[in-house]
């Protein structure tokens, strides 16, 4: 399968899912019945037009994040620089978030309103080597088009909770049972259902894209070792998890909350050690020979 096949597999997937989300909206205030159904109709349609034109300035805030000044970065902004050019794309504006865990992100609606997230773990970490590893698979999501429906998957998922809470608070404190006799057992429906959605959302968006992610960045550094040996310096490192959503969780390279995950299964990214091993394998058969690592990024004062 060529890598413009699973491209186009994987976006009819991702829309599919999202539109099927959109109607589970419409449907769940259906089955309450009343007022709601218009209410879910348009809160869906408000929810898919932020997160298609402002799903990039929420994730930025809440993830604390502020832009990274050149002066305090040249070599990220020289390497992005380079392989924005390689991947044929702007370049993305460049943000640094707080947090010890080595981690990054990408979101935007389009490659020419992208942006890149880095924790200041990341830069004090790893070395500029795997820095590099990092944000190629960062651009592989703005240059296969992934962080569009990412985005507003997340925006979705958020959308879900929301909902998830408002029957519970109905349910709860009791349904107008007059209007509708299906009320209760609507918002009960909803209670069950919409997280349910929301997860099966999360994982049909995230696995397959890391995967195709992952190949992109290793043709675009030329070799997959930078990015392979970045996610094994993640995996050891034992810093705390950052304070993230868990609707946006799912945007990262590596999934912050996946240690809190119940099982494999329901964790929205694919296993690290698949990954590497991918990853390992494709230098193999390409016989790419790994290069030395450099020094950290930047430096604790």
């Amino acid at each position: 399968m060529t890598i413009t096949t699973t491209q186009l597999s994987t976006r009819v997937r991702t829309w599919a899912l999202v539109a099927g989300l959109t109607a589970l909206i419409v449907a769940l205030g259906a089955l309450v019945g009343g007022v709601f159904l218009w209410l879910f109709a348009a809160l869906a349609v408000a929810m898919n037009i932020v997160g298609y034109f402002y799903s990039d300035r929420v994730a930025l805030r809440v993830a604390r994040a502020q832009p990274l000044r050149q002066a305090d970065a040249p070599e990220v902004y020289e390497s992005v620089r380079q392989l924005a050019l390689r991947a044929a794309i702007p370049m993305p504006r460049l943000f640094v978030m707080p947090g010890e865990q080595p981690n990054a992100f990408a979101t935007g609606r389009n490659p020419r309103h992208a942006a890149v997230a880095v924790t200041e773990g990341l830069l004090l970490s790893l070395s500029h080597r795997q820095v590099r590893g990092v944000l190629a698979h960062e651009l592989s999501h703005i240059k296969n088009r992934d962080i569009l429906v990412s985005s507003i998957a997340a925006t979705m998922a958020g959308a879900i909770a929301a909902i998830a809470n408002i029957m519970q608070l109905s349910f709860l404190f009791g349904a107008d049972e007059e209007d509708n006799p299906l009320g209760g057992l609507g918002a009960l429906a909803a209670m069950i259902v919409a997280p349910l959605g929301a997860m099966l959302l999360q994982l049909g968006v995230s696995r397959q894209r890391e995967y195709l992610a992952d190949v992109t960045a290793a043709r675009l550094l030329g070799g997959a070792a930078p990015l392979a040996d970045a996610l094994q310096e993640i995996e050891r490192a034992h810093a705390p998890a950052l304070a993230v959503s868990r609707v946006t969780a799912p945007m990262y390279i590596v999934n912050p909350l996946a240690g809190r995950q119940l099982t494999a299964f329901l964790s929205t990214h694919p296993p690290l050690s698949e990954r590497i091993r991918r990853l390992r394998a494709y230098d193999r058969a390409t016989g790419t020979r790994q290069q030395p690592a450099h020094t950290p990024v930047a430096r604790a004062a």
